[in-house]
């Protein structure tokens, strides 16, 4: 375990709480404008990548260009709405996925080292239980519960 320190920050209170309510706003906000699909809709939809948003924005170019193309039973109005739905919301959704890699990252690094205290702690109040140190008694034998090791063995194979 290494006990090199790499984050080491206070987060006021008054910003996690204005963080939090201008989220909230933005949330309702936008939530007349969003959708929320099932698991089984996210996999039955065709889904636009990289590639995919320059083709839809390409097309978008040309059926106001030419829409003597475009078949009758496309509706042209609602693909111009759906791709300016995409192309307005993308700059958010890139937004918002930093923001929580970033918000991920941070609590990522932070837990590790607050998990290598502990275990650091852990292991302290555990070697003085041993010595008969009686004020770690307590202290060890109410962490020890937290490290209950599982067995690694498998279940015997059924043949």
């Amino acid at each position: 375990m290494s006990t090199k320190n790499q984050i080491s920050i206070d987060i006021p209170q008054s910003v996690i709480d204005k963080v939090i309510e201008n989220l909230q706003e933005s949330r309702t906000l936008l939530a007349p404008y969003l959708q929320g699909l099932t698991p089984q809709e996210r996999k039955s939809l065709f889904k636009m990548g990289d590639k995919t948003v320059a083709t839809v924005q390409k097309v978008k170019d040309y059926v106001e260009t030419n829409p003597e193309f475009a078949p009758s039973y496309m509706d042209k109005e609602e693909f111009l709405k759906d791709e300016t739905v995409v192309t307005t919301l993308s700059p958010l959704g890139n937004l918002a996925d930093q923001l929580a890699s970033d918000i991920s990252d941070t609590i990522i690094l932070a837990g590790s080292e607050a998990l290598a205290a502990a275990l650091f702690y852990y292991g302290t109040t555990k070697e003085a239980a041993e010595r008969g140190i009686a004020t770690a008694c307590p202290i060890y034998d109410d962490l020890k519960q937290r490290f209950v090791q599982k067995s690694r063995r498998f279940p015997p194979k059924t043949e």
